[in-house]
């Protein structure tokens, strides 16, 4: 395969190019606006018992409330804040998908009016059920009352489309601050202007090769628009790592034979081989979250695992066709400080800082791996303490008016009266009513409401929790009412929740068995070793847990708000750290690879382990901690989001690759690779044999 990519870049290397950049235009065109076919967070599972009574009541007619609009300064007693009122409920009305519109008018309800009497809320159900047509009649009623003094809009279906702009916004704004300073790094790291071009290329080809494909992948079913800030951040991420992976062995063979065709072939033989296995060992990784029903979860599955292949498909085509063509003018344009560092760099030695750390590390292996994971799980120990939390319009902007209602809402009004859970009850009004009592004498609960008939006979009755809608008391609440006799199924913003986390559960050890069973897999194939790739788990898992507790000290506790520009919710989103493991897994796993490459090379060419882990460290260790700065700088610069979810996914990896890189690379690896010895190429004989059979090394 790799004899065969090397002939091919070799041979064909312009028609390659041109083909690549013809379909990058096609894709360019065909995935422009993805964003626009792409839908909301989604965290719902259509097997919990939130999910289908949500369904029961919607087929019943009953609608939750989709858009809030907030009046203020107004006086709900006297005859012209009536007046004013009904001036604003005649405007909603106007719009066709509104199904009906609830104020303090038409129920009597002093939950409407606020505490000192100065404002007032009217509450909106709309008639669509699908995602698209419920964000779009909410941008219509915000459109329609945004010259309207004193007015404010919000809900959820506000919520939905300011989320899907914000992350549009959020997007273009991490571009900005990313590229430059990506572009700059790159040249200081690839030592040349041309050299420093290529990997924004191949990310750029690989971004529009995946939006395309979720452009596709959307039209076959849902797919999260939060799949976008992955697509980008991970395909540059990645591109620059392969790029620079692949083109500092380009630069180390010419250095040696010159341009030509022995140079790629053995570029491509060792780290062409390398970004293989790395694009499959992440690929692997994230597509296990394909197992979740959760929208947000899969999706992001989906987005992951393209943007993998393809970045790790345009390194092992395009790339080396555009290196065949450039041949030694790949070190073209490289300022006059930086042109001795990379002749350096083409000729790697055997006294250089990295190979003296490792043999530095090595002679007191004990004490520094004992020291670093005593490190890491100290940084640890405080995810035991993790709070989980769900996305509402808490997550958007201090500035988005769904925000500010909610915050309108939950301060000044009797507080939860808009988040009601749900019972949808069967068997008739008599049943409606005893399952309306029952749930009346229940501890927590503020207000139930009168039994609603809905059409084709079915009841709602709405249970008004005392408690905020997910926290631990109305968790407890809604498990109270799933207890009571009667036919009823419960639902509701604080039973999704419970439904969410049960669910998550219930699919993570399935995710963890291919996490793992991917890692073993790619990694015993790479190295052909059953010791090397337990290793690589155990190091991804205390790397791992020094992220979480990092991430629950910041955004949990609330620590660095004034810096990073959030509010903390005093918990993390619940799906953050399924999808952060796996991300994180695979890009720990990818650098080890990076570095185990040239370990085994070093080693299969008759070196000790002690001398291949220092050689494989000083040919590999500028590379892989370069690739990570470049990494979290992509990744990172999501920190930069209005979100603060997706401050947590930016700050969360960025934090996972430069721990990776630096900590564990640098410290544990040397150490452990020194305790085990030659035991750290053991396998047992039938895999020896499977090995070798397979062809899988890099002779």
């Amino acid at each position: 395969m790799f004899e065969w990519l090397a002939q091919l870049a070799e041979r064909r290397g312009r028609r390659v190019v041109i083909v690549a950049v013809v379909l990058a235009i096609a894709a360019g065109a065909l995935g422009a606006g993805v964003a626009d076919r792409l839908d909301p967070y989604g965290a719902d599972d259509p097997a919990t018992e939130s999910v289908k009574a949500a369904e029961q009541l919607e087929r019943a007619g009953y609608r939750e409330t989709g858009v809030v609009v907030l009046v203020d300064v107004v006086d709900v007693d006297s005859a012209a804040g009536r007046e004013r009122i009904e001036a604003l409920t005649e405007r909603i009305r106007a719009d066709e998908d509104v199904a009906r519109v609830a104020s303090f008018y038409t129920t009597d309800s002093r939950a409407f009016v606020s505490r000192d009497g100065s404002s007032t809320y009217l509450s909106v159900q709309l008639s669509p059920t699908e995602d698209d047509e419920i964000q779009d009649a909410g941008e219509r009623i915000s459109a329609a009352l945004e010259d309207e003094p004193g007015v404010l809009v919000g809900g959820a279906a506000v919520a939905q489309q300011q989320a899907n702009e914000q992350v549009e916004e959020d997007l273009r704004t991490a571009e900005l601050y990313a590229f430059p300073i990506l572009f700059l790094l790159s040249l200081l790291f690839f030592r040349s202007l041309v050299a420093a071009a290529l990997p924004l290329l191949v990310g750029g080809l690989t971004i529009v090769g995946t939006m395309l494909m979720l452009s596709v992948a959307s039209g076959l079913g849902s797919i999260s628009i939060f799949a976008l800030n992955l697509v980008i951040g991970l395909g540059l991420g990645l591109s620059i790592d392969y790029s620079l992976f692949i083109v500092s062995r380009y630069r180390e063979e010419i250095a040696k034979t010159g341009p030509g065709l022995e140079a790629m072939r053995r570029t491509m033989a060792t780290a062409g081989r390398t970004v293989l296995f790395s694009s499959l060992t992440v690929a692997g990784a994230i597509a296990s979250l394909l197992v979740f029903p959760q929208r947000f979860l899969y999706s992001m599955g989906v987005g992951g695992s393209l943007v993998a292949l393809i970045a790790g498909a345009v390194a092992l085509v395009v790339l080396p066709a555009i290196l065949a063509l450039l041949g030694t003018r790949v070190n073209a344009l490289a300022p006059g400080f930086l042109r001795g560092r990379a002749e350096r760099d083409a000729r790697p030695t055997e006294h250089g800082f990295w190979f003296r750390l490792s043999r530095l590390v090595m002679r007191f292996p004990g004490r520094i791996a004992i020291a670093t994971a005593t490190f890491l799980i100290v940084l640890g120990i405080p995810f035991f303490s993790i709070q989980f939390t769900s996305v509402d319009a808490q997550v958007l902007p201090d500035s988005a008016s769904a925000n500010r209602v909610d915050d309108a809402l939950r301060a000044d009004f009797p507080p939860f009266r808009d988040t009601p859970i749900q019972l949808a009850v069967s068997g008739g009004a008599a049943q409606a009513q005893s399952v309306a009592r029952d749930a009346q004498e229940l501890p927590g609960v503020a207000e139930v409401r009168p039994p609603v008939r809905l059409d084709g006979g079915d009841y709602v009755v709405e249970v008004v929790s005392a408690a905020p809608p997910l926290s631990e008391a109305s968790e407890d609440l809604v498990a109270d009412l799933r207890a009571l006799e009667g036919d009823a199924l419960t639902t509701g913003s604080t039973a999704g929740f419970v439904d969410l986390k049960d669910s998550l559960a219930d699919h993570l050890p399935l995710m963890l068995a291919i996490v793992v069973a991917v890692t073993l897999a790619v990694l015993f194939a790479f190295t052909g070793s059953l010791v090397l790739p337990v290793k690589q788990i155990l190091m991804n898992l205390l790397g791992l847990s020094a992220v979480f507790g990092i991430l629950v000290l910041i955004f949990q506790d609330g620590r660095l708000e004034g810096l990073l520009g959030y509010t903390s919710q005093g918990a993390l989103e619940a799906t953050q750290p399924l999808f952060l493991f796996v991300v994180v897994f695979g890009l720990s796993t990818d650098y080890g690879v990076f570095l185990l490459s040239r370990i085994k090379e070093a080693h299969d060419g008759g070196a000790t382990t002690a001398d291949a882990v220092a050689i494989g460290l000083e040919r590999v260790g500028r590379i892989a901690t370069a690739a990570a700065v470049l990494f979290a700088v992509a990744i990172g610069a999501f920190v930069t989001s209005e979100m603060i979810f997706i401050k947590q996914l930016g700050l969360g990896t960025a934090l996972a690759v430069l721990i990776d890189a630096t900590i564990v690379r640098a410290l544990l690896v040397p150490s452990l690779m020194e305790l085990l010895g030659k035991w750290n190429w053991w396998a047992p004989r039938p895999l020896q044999r499977l090995h070798a059979r397979l062809g899988f090394s890099e002779a």
